[in-house]
């Protein structure tokens, strides 16, 4: 028998996951606004850029964290689904990129594109080993 998604999903699991997605979301803009007043980083969306790659290391460290330690499904959803998904932000990473090949940019588009799956996808990596396991 396939569970309810409200006995897989009960609504105090939600309510963590919305208030980390609030954190997530505060801190992304605290991130995004303080690397765009840096002036050399022009070339490419470095904020989304930036979140994208700290955000996918932090999910791999906890990823491996709340399994080692064994967490809580309300604290990995706290955690995984409302922080570092409230953090992260795939929608402006793709807006970004069809802006650039909007304006005929397509090699940066591409490179960003590259860069940003990439580091990405290699930070999670990097986050799940840099977290201590027990034992």
């Amino acid at each position: 028998m396939i569970p309810s998604p409200a006995a897989a999903f009960p609504a105090g699991t939600v309510l963590w996951v919305a208030l980390g997605g609030a954190i997530g979301s505060a801190l992304r803009y605290a991130i995004s606004d303080g690397v765009r007043r840096l002036p050399a980083f022009t070339a490419l969306p470095w904020a989304t850029l930036t979140v994208n790659i700290v955000g996918s290391m932090v999910l791999g460290f906890v990823l491996r964290w709340s399994v080692s330690t064994d967490a809580s499904p309300q604290l990995r959803a706290f955690l995984m689904i409302g922080v570092c998904g409230g953090f992260t932000t795939f929608s402006a990473f793709a807006l970004e990129g069809a802006g650039m090949v909007h304006a005929n940019q397509i090699g940066r588009a591409a490179t960003y594109a590259l860069v940003s799956v990439v580091l990405s996808v290699g930070a999670v990596f990097v986050g799940y080993a840099l977290a201590f396991t027990k034992g």
